[in-house]
């Protein structure tokens, strides 16, 4: 089992009205392939700060950004588009918001770190270094 630091230590998140719905969704959906995952999401979700799309910053990590992000036990640093689990790839750093990786990073901003277990349950401290947001022109 993934356990996860209390809510009160994790930075505040901000998330776009209907993809929180969607996140939620997901997570519901899925909770049989990966409970603990998939309630740490709906955690997340849960306690971010809900905005219409139009008030969302344009730092902030969404679904379809591109972010780079420094792992500090490992030093490496990553960059990887966070994506819906469908659209998923790693080898080409599509990582989906259904993965640890991907769950950490949704609706933080630049600057910000969060401490997130990986995989195998181990607590890493990712910082995002910056956040790419599609345009507004490629919004359907």
């Amino acid at each position: 089992m993934i356990a996860d630091a209390p809510a009160s230590l994790r930075p505040a998140i901000i998330l776009a009205d209907k993809e929180a719905d969607t996140l939620l969704e997901l997570a519901i959906a899925l909770s049989d392939r990966c409970p603990d995952l998939c309630r740490m999401l709906a955690d997340e979700v849960d306690r971010a700060k809900i905005v219409a799309k139009s008030d969302l910053p344009s730092n902030v990590t969404t679904i379809g950004s591109i972010v780079r992000f420094h792992d500090e036990g490992s030093g490496a640093v990553r960059t990887v588009e966070i994506v819906y689990p469908s659209q998923a790839d790693i080898a080409l750093d599509r990582v989906s918001v259904m993965s640890p990786i991907g769950a950490g990073l949704i609706g933080l901003s630049e600057g910000q770190s969060i401490s997130w277990p990986d995989l195998q349950g181990r607590y890493r401290r990712l910082s995002i270094q910056r956040v790419t947001n599609p345009s507004k022109s490629d919004e359907r």
